[in-house]
């Protein structure tokens, strides 16, 4: 049986050639799931749960996956960072679509930065529009402004 063609479950995980005999095939760790771990906590996912979902146990995936497991804080930022650059290479390859979507997701982020700049700039007002708004709104002792006038 040297033709060994890799059958693959529902998941699309391919079935290890000792599948069915006795004792656990040995994991063999890649990209592709280091990725999916990487994704899992970027979802808030605890250890167990990315363990159970990857269909090992807690200490095999501390075992492989260690230095991931460290990054957990910065998971999310990691993900959202090569989404980012994944949306800008394919706007550069001429998909519009991908990148409206970069500009939608920029855009919501710094959204809040450039509001409070631009409501800064408004409250700034030239004397030109200052003596306007104080002719529209005078004050509420007015005749202590007006000088004194006697003769």
């Amino acid at each position: 049986m040297a033709d060994f063609e890799p059958a693959f479950d529902l998941l699309g995980d391919p079935i290890p050639p000792n599948h069915g005999k006795r004792g656990r095939p040995q994991h063999v760790p890649t990209k592709e799931n280091s990725n999916k771990i990487m994704l899992l906590l970027a979802q808030g996912w605890p250890d167990a749960r990315i363990a159970g979902a990857m269909g090992i146990t807690v200490p095999t995936l501390k075992k492989h996956y260690f230095s991931l497991l460290r990054s957990r804080d910065v998971a999310r930022d990691r993900v959202e960072a090569i989404g980012l650059l994944t949306y800008w290479n394919q706007g550069r390859e001429g998909n519009v679509a991908a990148m409206k979507e970069f500009f939608r997701r920029h855009d919501a982020s710094i959204g809040p930065i450039f509001e409070d700049k631009v409501d800064r700039e408004q409250e700034r007002a030239g004397k030109k529009e200052q003596l306007r708004q104080e002719a529209n709104n005078p004050p509420d002792d007015w005749e202590a402004v007006i000088p004194s006038q006697t003769h």
